[in-house]
């Protein structure tokens, strides 16, 4: 049976067909590989364009060269050069196999054998790899396995995860992405998993919590995060974290049309405050994070919810609380969300006679008084009701 072909659009795409043709008009041999091979094989858009090929950095450096293309040595001592055509980026890297590795880097050395560079990927179903016309070729059965939605380690899985400890995070996010959710996790990896899981002490914050970003933002990952719980690898990362409350939430939210939202399931499994600083959230994620927990304090309904703390983290208290009670979120959601976040307290300084710390005290005794009264009472008869 021939090799199946992958049909994608980014197969024809000018940047793709250049660089290509650059290395192997000069006798090289080049394949795309990795995530664009996997999602093209699925029908899924691709987010990078990979190439691997057996042409050493500094080559590739000099052909791009010649050919007017812009090259960027991201990663030269590990083979990656990325070539950037008509503003769009590529990574291009080097056959490779691995000499020595701690857990967090790899000290590599250039292949000529693509076997080499299969042989030291994470999943079978990321050692795929296509020719120019989109032909298939797959070392290490990389495709029965992605049909299969089976996430298997290279090899030996617990060497593969000694190489990397993100790889463990990797294995659950990539069940949650592409693993049958009907089959469960690949025994021998959830045990390898399992058995490295104090090595995850060695990665940065910023790594694990951007893996934890990717994997919660999954369209259900309830079910790798489970996995991670019963394997220690979920107490190991985020201590605390109640994994029982992400599936009641994922239902709530498909039953409310609700776009997944990490954080919002990060607060639902009781992670904020202290325990986000295992992640190093960025700036604006931790204030996220922070306005559904302040929306989670109260006893306010979604339209003083939005009026104190935005639409965003109105929506997920309510959608938290509906998924903890076991109930439909309300009906008016959305209007109430709306109504909130677009009320404006009637009074202003310029309104009262008060001046100093009096007034500012006064105007906040008021607008306490006109959200208890469900924001709804008018400048004139807020003050008339006093």
């Amino acid at each position: 049976m021939s090799a199946p072909k992958l049909e994608a659009a980014w197969l024809d795409g000018p940047g793709p067909r250049a660089i290509i043709g650059m290395l192997e008009g000069a006798g090289w041999r080049a394949l795309y590989v990795g995530g664009c091979v996997r999602n093209a094989l699925l029908g899924r858009p691709a987010t990078d364009i990979d190439i691997a090929t057996d042409a050493r950095p500094v080559t590739v450096m000099a052909l791009a060269a010649g050919a007017g293309i812009e090259a960027v040595p991201t990663g030269f001592e590990h083979g990656t050069v990325t070539l950037v055509r008509d503003g769009a980026p590529l990574e291009v890297t080097t056959f490779r196999r691995d000499v020595a590795t701690d857990g967090r880097r790899a000290v590599v050395a250039f292949s000529d054998d693509i076997a080499h560079d299969a042989a030291r990927r994470d999943f079978t179903m990321n050692a795929l790899y296509a020719r120019s016309d989109g032909e298939l070729v797959d070392p290490l059965g990389g495709l029965s396995d992605l049909r299969a939605g089976r996430v298997r380690f290279v090899g030996d899985p617990g060497a593969r995860i000694a190489e990397d400890y993100l790889r463990i995070l990797r294995f659950f996010r990539f069940h949650a992405l592409y693993g049958d959710p009907t089959g469960g996790l690949d025994a021998e990896g959830l045990a390898a998993c399992a058995a490295g899981r104090d090595g995850l002490g060695q990665l940065s914050r910023e790594r694990v919590g951007a893996e934890m970003a990717k994997l919660l933002a999954a369209s259900d990952p309830a079910a790798s995060v489970a996995a991670m719980a019963t394997t220690g690898v979920l107490g190991r990362v985020l201590p605390g974290a109640d994994a029982a409350a992400l599936a009641p939430l994922v239902e709530t939210e498909a039953r409310a049309g609700a776009a997944p939202s990490w954080l919002r399931r990060l607060a639902a499994m009781g992670i904020g405050g202290d325990r986000a600083g295992r992640l190093r959230l960025s700036r604006a994620d931790a204030r996220a994070l922070e306005a559904i927990w302040s929306a989670l304090a109260t006893d306010d309904g979604p339209a003083v919810c939005a009026y104190r703390a935005g639409a965003d983290a109105a929506r997920d208290a309510a959608l938290i609380r509906a998924a903890a009670l076991g109930v439909a979120p309300p009906a008016d959601l959305e209007a109430e969300i709306a109504r909130g976040a677009s009320a404006v307290f009637p009074l202003r300084a310029a309104d009262l006679t008060l001046t100093g710390p009096a007034l500012g005290a006064e105007l906040r005794r008021l607008e306490e008084r006109w959200i208890a009264l469900d924001l709804a009472p008018a400048r004139d008869a807020l003050r008339e009701g006093d």
